[in-house]
């Protein structure tokens, strides 16, 4: 009994670290990224857009196949006065009621309608181009959101890394500050100082502690994971990217960034309504067949011969002369309004060439704080080695001391943040092409 007891204790203890574990989720970037896409609900929303343009796109391709209906009437007539004298002469006598039956069934099929059904599938295709577009930049906007806020997860653990090991030394400065105060070799001020520093380091930490639970909680909602799951992430950054000429990023950009492509399709799309503008000028010719069922008897199905069943052909031309001046206004509004794509590109590219020239810089810059920061921390740490050196031959104050340390484990967080926007600021960039995976 005492044995199970013990067992179930231990069980009891373990309980929470097992509970934990579960909700730990390791993830490297790309399949950080792979989830964002897959559970992303404004790319669910894309893709039903692209269903209802397929969908509207259909309906216009029905809409040039032959129409045809049916009806039949049926009519019954109570004749109170039924006979009829007319100019005097013999009468003419009328049922006292009367029953007929009578159906038409009609095909029609538009041969030539000025080529305005032909443009309408045309437009309606380009409008359906228009929405995967829409999809695809939508998921260049969901890529990009994971990547920066992993980002941000990544700088706040690597600077929970640096404060751990800036507490630890601390921590180690605390008991050396404390034996040489025994020894009578500092003041208790010395101490206090130490001491202050580690409290203001402590809650450092409880900041940056903070901050990553927001951040990580932000993930979890991007990717659709639990709420309450903990992301363990990996560096995202594999050494720092060669940049590309200038030139070649913005080329690029205005090959695949999609707002430029939708301004293309959109004036295509213009285009053809300029045609089917112009169409509304055209005749149109049309072929019909009907067939008619007339039957004054009574009975549904008649016996034969009492009934009649005429079946009619018919052609039509039309021609609507008045649109001959009255279309040609139509015509100019259309086409100006073609214009007004044509320079809302030219302003969308010069302002893509604006957001690549000034990410471009950004990742210049990145790259070079990099490497003055590496050699910023050469610089504290041999100062940091000096000062430690002094204060133990009670040669330099406890301020010199913890501000060398201070400012090395301040140069060592901003290394880790400089290589993070680093990395951040190479993902805008592509994000600026259009393409952020490449």
């Amino acid at each position: 009994m005492i044995h199970q007891t013990i067992k179930m204790s231990c069980f009891a203890l373990l309980l929470p670290g097992m509970l934990y574990a579960q909700n730990v989720k390791k993830l490297t970037l790309q399949e950080a990224i792979q989830l964002g896409i897959e559970n992303s609900k404004n790319l669910k929303l894309s893709q039903n857009k692209i269903e209802e343009a397929m969908a509207k796109l259909d309906v216009t391709k029905d809409n040039s196949l032959p129409t045809a209906k049916a009806s039949v009437l049926y009519n019954h007539a109570e004749i109170p006065a039924n006979q009829l004298v007319l100019d005097g002469g013999s009468p003419i006598f009328l049922p006292k009621r009367a029953d007929a039956f009578v159906g038409t069934a009609s095909v029609q099929q538009l041969v030539y309608g000025g080529g305005k059904m032909r443009y309408a599938r045309e437009s309606t295709k380009l409008l359906a181009d228009v929405a995967r577009l829409d999809a695809d930049k939508n998921q260049e906007e969901v890529t990009y959101a994971v990547i920066d806020t992993y980002y941000s997860l990544y700088k706040v653990a690597q600077s929970k890394k640096v404060v751990a090991q800036n507490l630890a030394s601390i921590a180690s400065q605390l008991k050396q500050s404390q034996r040489f105060f025994e020894q009578g070799i500092v003041t208790k001020n010395d101490v206090l100082r130490f001491q202050l520093q580690q409290a203001n380091i402590t809650l450092t930490d409880l900041d940056i502690e903070s901050n990553r639970k927001i951040i990580n909680y932000n993930l979890d909602i991007l990717l659709g994971l639990p709420e309450d799951t903990q992301i363990d992430i990996t560096d995202p950054s594999t050494g720092q990217k060669d940049a590309a000429p200038l030139n070649a990023y913005i080329d690029q950009a205005l090959a695949y960034r999609q707002e430029l492509r939708e301004l293309d399709l959109q004036n295509k799309v213009a285009e053809i309504d300029i045609k089917s503008v112009k169409a509304n000028a055209s005749p149109t010719f049309g072929i019909g067949a009907d067939v008619y069922y007339i039957n004054p008897n009574g009975s549904l199905l008649p016996k034969s011969n009492n009934y009649i069943m005429p079946m009619t052909a018919s052609a039509t031309l039309s021609w609507n002369i008045g649109t001959l001046w009255t279309n040609k206004h139509k015509v100019t509004e259309a086409r100006v309004q073609q214009k007004s794509i044509v320079i809302q590109k030219d302003i969308q590219s010069d302002n893509v060439k604006t957001e690549i020239n000034r990410n471009y810089q950004t990742y210049q810059v990145a790259k070079n704080k990099i490497k003055v920061l590496e050699t910023s921390i050469d610089q504290a740490t041999e100062n940091d080695r000096l000062l430690e050196s002094k204060y133990k031959n009670n040669v330099a104050s406890a301020i010199d001391r913890i501000d060398a340390e201070t400012l090395l484990y301040q140069a060592k967080i901003n290394l880790e943040l400089a290589k993070a926007d680093a990395g951040l600021a190479y993902y805008t960039l592509l994000k600026s092409t259009g393409k952020i995976s490449q």
